[in-house]
C-alpha cells in the first residue's frame, strides 16, 4: 500500500532509458475520453432522446483528409443509452459547434432556423434588387434613412454624456472649494485658540527683576504666578521668603 504512494523511485546505477522498447501505435488511433454530449439529439435506431451534458465514455479519432484553416477535425463515437447503437458526431470549427454525423439527429433548435431564415430573406433580397432596380433604390433610401437616425441618436447620447461629465466635474470643484474653505476656518480657529492661549499665559505668568541685596551678582528674573483676574495683588506678597 505504501510503495504506490512514494515519490522517489529506485534506479538502479546501470539504468539506461534509452534500452526501454518504446511502443509505436497506429498514426490514427483511437483514445477513449470522458465527455458531455454536446447537443441534445434523437436517436435514429430507437427514438431515445439524449439530451445535452449527458457523459459518456466515448472514443475520439483525427478525420482524416478533412481540415479548417489547418485546425483539425475530430470524430466522437458514443453509444444510445437504451439500444446502444452507435452515435457519430465531429467537430465544426467553421461555425464553432458539433455537427452529428451518424446514428442520431439533432434535436429542434429555433436560433438555428432563425438564422437561416435571415440567411433566406437576405439572399431573396439582393436577387429582387437585382431583378427590379427602383426596389433596389427604396432600400438604399430605407437604409440610408436608418443610418442617419442612427447616428442621430448616438450624437445625442454623446451630448448627453458630454453634459453630465461637464456637471461631474463642476460638482467635484464646487465639493473642493467647499472642503478648503472649511480646511482655511479651520485653520483660523485654531489660530485664534492658541493666541488666546498665549495671551493667557502672559497675563497669568509674569518675570520680574530680582532685587537682590549683593550688588556684584548679575541681574536676574523672578517668574510671578498671578491671579487671572482684575486685580492685581502686589509685588511682595507674591515672592516667597527667600526672594523677599
Amino acid at each position: 500500500m505504501s510503495e504506490r504512494k512514494v515519490l522517489n523511485k529506485y534506479f538502479p546505477p546501470d539504468f539506461d532509458p534509452e534500452l526501454i522498447p518504446r511502443r509505436r501505435g497506429p498514426k490514427n488511433s483511437q483514445q477513449v475520453v470522458r465527455l458531455m454530449a454536446p447537443f441534445s439529439m434523437r436517436c435514429n435506431t430507437c427514438g431515445e432522446y439524449i439530451y445535452k451534458g449527458k457523459k459518456f465514455n466515448a472514443r475520439k479519432e483525427t478525420v482524416d483528409g478533412e481540415d479548417y484553416y489547418g485546425i483539425k477535425i475530430f470524430r466522437f463515437y458514443i453509444k444510445c443509452t437504451l439500444c446502444s447503437a452507435e452515435i457519430t458526431f465531429k467537430t465544426d470549427p467553421k461555425n464553432t459547434d458539433y455537427a452529428a454525423e451518424h446514428g442520431a439527429s439533432r434535436n429542434f433548435e429555433p436560433w438555428r432556423d432563425e438564422e437561416a431564415g435571415e440567411e433566406e430573406d437576405r439572399l431573396a433580397k439582393m436577387e429582387e434588387e437585382e431583378n427590379n432596380p427602383m426596389k433596389a433604390l427604396e432600400n438604399r433610401t430605407t437604409d440610408s434613412k436608418r443610418e442617419m437616425d442612427i447616428l442621430d441618436a448616438l450624437q445625442d447620447i454623446r451630448a448627453r454624456n458630454a453634459r453630465n461629465e461637464r456637471l461631474g466635474n463642476s460638482a467635484d470643484l464646487l465639493a473642493k472649494m467647499d472642503m478648503e474653505e472649511i480646511e482655511n476656518e479651520e485653520d483660523l480657529e485654531r489660530k485664534r485658540l492658541e493666541e488666546e492661549d498665549e495671551k493667557l499665559i502672559r497675563e497669568v505668568f509674569s518675570k520680574i527683576p530680582s532685587t537682590s541685596s549683593t550688588t556684584d551678582s548679575p541681574s536676574e528674573t523672578v517668574t510671578v504666578k498671578r491671579k487671572a483676574d482684575a486685580i492685581e495683588p502686589s509685588v511682595h506678597s507674591l515672592l516667597s521668603e527667600s526672594s523677599r
